[in-house]
């Protein structure tokens, strides 16, 4: 498709806020997937497109857990390999199935996403630790099921992989941050490869709008008070309710 300012002025803002959300409060790909509906991209091509302004977003937040120690590289490969396997059967559903039938399924799904992402806390008990076996069998298992589900569409994976982890893998909080970072980043480039094959990624778009998520990244994460997780998600229940009517009205109408 042709390319005009427009699709940066409705793009670009709206994954720079999706950026400044998930530094702060997560579930920025709830704002992210509706910015490239709204400029009028089809729908393999807007999930397409916003993995590579997620790439970029995931690049430097799995660095920074990197370097803070927060990655357990031993474990790390086998995370890695279950992922990228779940993210490919993903996408190649994803690509099956035609527009139409696509935004029917995403108009039942995405209001059972938006409410878990909006209402989902991690745990703030921790439990007791695993054996190093049965952790990482349980989080391998984690991993695949949530990376089949980014590789198809892809909004709350960060959230959904940090309390699933937390949860089912007893692990502690800071690790199961690092491997969701790797898992996510890992899902991530498998599907931006796979729909880049497949004709379905607008790069210049993409990469623009990936500087803007990295800018909302950083400005959410330096300059954001906790108490205003509390403001971000009216901020996400507006975008979400204008995306949900709008699906509506191309499914029906």
């Amino acid at each position: 498709m042709e390319l005009t300012a427009l699709h940066f002025i409705i793009v670009c803002p709206l994954v720079f806020l999706a950026g400044f959300i998930d530094a702060v409060a997560g579930g920025g790909g709830l704002i992210s997937i509706p910015a490239y509906l709204f400029a009028g991209l089809p729908v393999h091509t807007m999930i397409g497109t916003n993995k590579l302004s997620s790439c970029m977003g995931t690049s430097i937040s799995t660095f920074r857990y990197a370097k803070l120690g927060y990655i357990p590289w031993k474990e790390a490969g086998f995370y890695v390999a279950a992922a990228f396997a779940g993210a490919a059967a993903g996408v190649r559903i994803a690509l099956r199935i035609s527009d139409g039938p696509f935004k029917v399924i995403m108009l039942c799904i995405l209001p059972v996403i938006a409410f878990a992402v909006l209402k989902g806390k991690v745990l703030e008990k921790e439990r007791e630790a695993f054996g190093v076996r049965k952790t990482v069998v349980i989080a391998m298992c984690v991993a695949f099921a949530v990376g089949t589900y980014d590789g198809f569409y892809g909004p709350g994976t960060g959230t959904f992989l940090i309390l699933l982890l937390s949860s089912l893998a007893h692990m502690e909080i800071h690790r199961a941050n690092g491997v969701t970072k790797v898992i996510n980043w890992t899902t991530n480039i498998t599907s931006l490869v796979l729909y880049a094959l497949n004709g379905n990624v607008i790069f210049v778009l993409g990469f623009v709008a990936g500087l803007f998520n990295i800018a909302g990244n950083f400005l959410g994460s330096n300059y954001f008070a906790h108490d205003g997780v509390k403001a971000v998600k009216p901020v996400m229940t507006v975008v979400l309710s204008v995306f949900f009517i709008r699906m509506i009205w191309e499914v029906f109408f």
